[in-house]
């Protein structure tokens, strides 16, 4: 019998259970497949713990890869035995077979593995549309992102230094320095060491950046907002210290007459078309070398309170997955 991981009330990694679950044929516009990897990412601890309510109980998880095992009857993308992965609701995608929708798949294409489609969809995709579609980046300019070492960060470094960027990464301890280095940032700041945004108007001779990209959140909201020039943008995409207080538009935005979105991936991939553009190119720019790909860490999918315990100790850097038990 398939196994799958669930939760029945919210809470820390305890509240993750590993049970046998029964894998239903797919509806007409659904297939049936089998993950052969399953990528971690920490909205997955947001599902967890509450921080964004799901209905209960619930699987966890919206990314993996896998093979196609059985098709819906007004299916006409897949057949058995394509290689998909996926990276949308509905969650579920923590266990060894399931049943999802169409709709939010795309075929893997030749030359990338299972296991390296399972840990960049998410990530990667939320690159794309960083990147390209809530603030389009140009050769030359100077940006920074948070949380450089981390996943997304690994990819969006890369992908932006291919462009032409020049990146300033900020990370939460010397260790990770020569990972975001290494990944593409032209300067490194340990933003528990030193004042980032003092710093970043020092490297750009006080004239400030005109994007912060920062899925840190609360701890690097005020002095994000000091790094941007007059009509800079400030997009958060995530809050793995907190999420952001209120905003007093008088005193942050107004200032500067600046720019502020809270993007999400669903918004940018719930069209098709969107969805398929996205990935073809994440997936070209893996096979043309501007991101590579390093698996930092495999967990057996009975291991997924440590992984998850790992996660938030911040101890997992890079991609990470959770692999189906044989």
């Amino acid at each position: 019998m398939a196994k799958s991981i669930i939760i029945n009330k919210h809470g820390g990694p305890e509240v993750l259970e590993l049970v046998d679950a029964k894998v239903r044929s797919p509806g007409p516009k659904h297939i049936r497949i089998k993950n052969l990897a399953i990528g971690l990412n920490f909205i997955d601890t947001y599902h967890r713990t509450g921080l964004y309510p799901i209905k209960l109980p619930c699987g966890l998880g919206m990314e993996g890869a896998g093979v196609v095992e059985e098709v819906g009857s007004e299916v006409k993308i897949f057949s058995k035995g394509d290689n998909v992965a996926y990276a949308s609701p509905p969650l579920g995608s923590y266990s060894d077979e399931r049943v999802i929708p169409e709709r939010i798949a795309v075929k893997i294409p030749n030359g990338i593995t299972h296991k390296i489609a399972a840990s960049i969809m998410t990530k990667g995709l939320t690159v794309h549309y960083l990147l390209f579609k809530t603030y389009k980046v140009s050769a030359g300019e100077t940006i920074l992102f948070h949380a450089a070492a981390g996943g997304v960060g690994q990819i969006f470094c890369q992908w932006a230094k291919s462009i032409g960027c020049k990146v300033i990464g900020t990370v939460g301890s010397d260790s990770k320095i020569d990972v975001a280095k290494k990944n593409g940032c032209d300067f490194v700041i340990n933003y528990n060491k030193e004042s980032f945004d003092k710093k970043v108007l020092e490297i750009t001779e006080n004239k400030g950046i005109g994007v912060v990209y920062d899925g840190v959140g609360k701890e690097t909201f005020e002095k994000s907002i000091n790094c941007l020039k007059p009509r800079g943008m400030m997009v958060s995409f995530g809050n793995s210290s907190g999420m952001l207080n209120p905003i007093d538009v008088k005193k942050h935005i107004a200032p500067k007459s600046l720019f502020f979105t809270r993007p999400a991936l669903t918004n940018y991939v719930s069209q098709r078309n969107e969805f398929e553009e996205s990935a073809a190119s994440l997936f070209k720019a893996i096979k043309f070398g501007k991101v590579k790909i390093k698996i930092f860490k495999e967990y057996a999918l009975s291991d997924a309170r440590k992984a998850h315990e790992d996660l938030e100790a911040r101890k997992i850097i890079g991609p990470a997955l959770l692999v189906p038990n044989e």
